[in-house]
């Protein structure tokens, strides 16, 4: 079977298209080992010092397209997932990219809050 065929159960229909992962380079900003979905994985730095995770994944299975997170890290290593900060939506791979460029770089300003207040959380 082909990596874009439709694999289909009689309980859940499901359409596997590969997405193309690219890898993005983002001044100040470490790139961490991608998960599983991961189109892109960063570590975000805000002036405060606190850190996050921020991470773009396809999430199509579950009809929430392609998400955009960001999860608060603790110790310098240990990812809070199960406390994001937020969880943005894109239609396209291309917009989620786009979000998770925008979200790191809000992070580094120190605007995070402001972000998430124009772009929805």
């Amino acid at each position: 079977m082909s990596s874009d065929e439709i694999v289909e159960t009689e309980e859940f229909p499901v359409s596997v298209a590969p997405v193309q992962i690219r890898a993005i380079e983002i001044p100040n900003a470490a790139p961490v080992h991608l998960q599983t979905l991961d189109l892109a994985r960063h570590i975000a730095i805000a002036p405060d010092g606190k850190r996050y995770v921020v991470a773009v994944f396809d999430d199509r299975s579950t009809g929430r397209g392609y998400v955009s997170a960001v999860y608060p890290q603790q110790n310098g290593y240990l990812t809070l997932v199960r406390l994001p900060v937020c969880e943005l939506s894109s239609e396209t791979a291309e917009q989620a990219v786009q979000r998770h460029i925008e979200l790191v770089e809000a992070i580094q300003q120190g605007k995070i809050k402001k972000y998430l207040k124009t772009h929805g959380r």
